[in-house]
């Protein structure tokens, strides 16, 4: 759509955005890139990182919160973006909102997560929420890449409007090894590291 190419100009003519391959490259396999969250353009930052072929089937994740408040975010998410969309706090204590994750990934899409759950003002990813760990053991077969978004926190961090000119680096990882009984805290905390090693 057109809005997906104006809006991956803008983010490449402002802030780069370049991709670094540092310990992965471009694949088909079905992938859930995880990040670090500073910024309103993370998202589309990531995302145009990615070639075309890659980008029509990765989609990122976001928060209905805050992506569906007014119409004009709500047409970026959906017709721009094709985002799926979270629910950061479930209806009821029964619904699962990883539920259109799992569906995403059981039709072949890869996924974009920032496991933080919401932007944070500094370089360094904060602790990550579990979702990230039960997709994880969910979808053994799926790759997680660690992505680590340089300069973003600096650029548009929460709480501006404009954002800052500044050159920014997408970096991606290797994928994060499976252990065998490893822990929820554990996992996590490897998962984060793993962004942090790309800083």
């Amino acid at each position: 759509m057109w809005l997906s190419y104006v809006l991956i100009g803008l983010v490449r003519l402002l802030f780069g955005a370049s991709p670094r391959w540092v310990g992965s490259t471009p694949s088909d396999a079905r992938r859930i890139y995880f990040a670090n969250h500073s910024s309103h353009v993370d998202t589309i930052a990531l995302w145009s990182a990615l070639s075309p072929k890659l980008r029509a089937r990765t989609r990122p994740v976001a928060a209905a919160d805050y992506w569906n408040r007014d119409p004009v975010r709500k047409y970026i998410a959906i017709k721009a973006l094709n985002a799926v969309f979270v629910e950061r706090i479930p209806v009821t204590r029964r619904a699962n909102p990883l539920l259109p994750l799992i569906e995403a990934l059981e039709r072949g899409d890869s996924l974009i997560l920032f496991p933080e759950g919401t932007r944070t003002m500094q370089p360094l990813p904060g602790p990550f929420k579990g979702g990230l760990f039960h997709l994880a053991t969910r979808f053994p077969d799926v790759e997680l890449v660690p992505v680590y978004l340089e300069n973003l926190h600096r650029c548009m961090p929460k709480g501006t409007v404009f954002p800052l000119p500044l050159i920014c680096t997408v970096r991606f990882g290797a994928p994060l090894p499976r252990i065998a009984n490893e822990t929820k805290a554990e996992f996590l905390e490897r998962a984060r590291a793993a962004v942090v090693e790309l800083a």
